[in-house]
């Protein structure tokens, strides 16, 4: 094992597209050997030329979307004077593609994003949907686009996640019968929360292979038919309670109950 190198990340924007590229070559080989330094919203010749000065103290490469080609021209040219092992990462694509469409590039920084409004949408479903996972938060209710409620192992959190990449603000309560449920739940305000329920053969077996993967009993009581169906049933009195719409997640992909969800918000 030898010693960490350094690669350098530099962007005229988030530095996001580099940084992908970088990260997708490095899981090819030991990447505890690699180390990333991130310059982002670069715009100078004087940043990228102290940017050249740090990595020639470093031995480190340098991987960078800059989209001005005088900029670009430039903080190549400086590089490689310093011997430094320079990756432009959007230059060669942006020339190719203007010789095939025959028309110039816009030359403005993070357009992609810009444009993309649904892009800052789905980073802050993500947050919230991270935030207000697996918790029995009155907030995190009133906040959510979607709440999913169901017992352990029935899918909630994956579908969440699915669901914030979506857009959605989506939160899930653990039902637990032990453990009492926020009072809004069964308000269920702006009739946004859904139920989920599953088989209970094929929780069995679920439940078991997480045991399996945790290292403990498959003796517990967790992974009983009889808790099993005790948890369910007591799901099922929640969900009568509240009316909320059910959906069935036995054998279906994330995608498809993703779908299904979204049919009723």
């Amino acid at each position: 094992m030898g010693d960490k190198k350094t690669v350098y990340v530099v962007s005229d924007s988030l530095g996001e597209t580099a940084n992908s590229v970088v990260d997708a070559a490095a899981s090819q080989f030991d990447t505890d050997r690699i180390e990333t330094v991130k310059f982002s919203h670069v715009k100078t010749v004087r940043e990228l030329k102290n940017i050249v000065l740090k990595a020639a103290d470093k031995d480190a490469m340098i991987v960078y979307t800059l989209i001005n080609p005088e900029l670009r021209k430039e903080f190549y040219t400086f590089g490689r004077e310093r011997d430094i092992i320079m990756i432009d990462v959007m230059g060669p694509i942006m020339e190719k593609m203007e010789n095939l469409l025959n028309s110039k590039p816009v030359l403005q920084p993070g357009i992609r994003h810009q444009l993309d409004q649904n892009y800052f949408k789905r980073v802050e479903a993500m947050e919230f949907t991270v935030k207000y996972d697996d918790r029995n938060d009155k907030k995190g209710i009133e906040l959510a686009d979607v709440v999913l409620i169901g017992v352990s192992r029935t899918s909630k959190t994956p579908l969440c996640i699915y669901l914030s990449y979506r857009g959605h603000k989506a939160a899930n309560i653990p039902l637990v019968p032990e453990v009492d449920v926020p009072k809004l739940l069964y308000e269920n305000p702006e009739n946004k929360v859904i139920g989920l329920t599953i088989d209970p053969l094929l929780l069995n077996e679920i439940r078991l292979e997480r045991l399996k993967a945790l290292g403990l009993s498959q003796d517990s009581q967790y992974a009983s038919i009889k808790r099993i169906n005790e948890e369910l049933d007591y799901a099922d009195q929640i969900m009568k309670k509240i009316g909320c719409p059910v959906i069935n997640v036995t054998n279906k992909s994330i995608e498809e109950s993703a779908n299904e969800v979204q049919e009723y918000f």
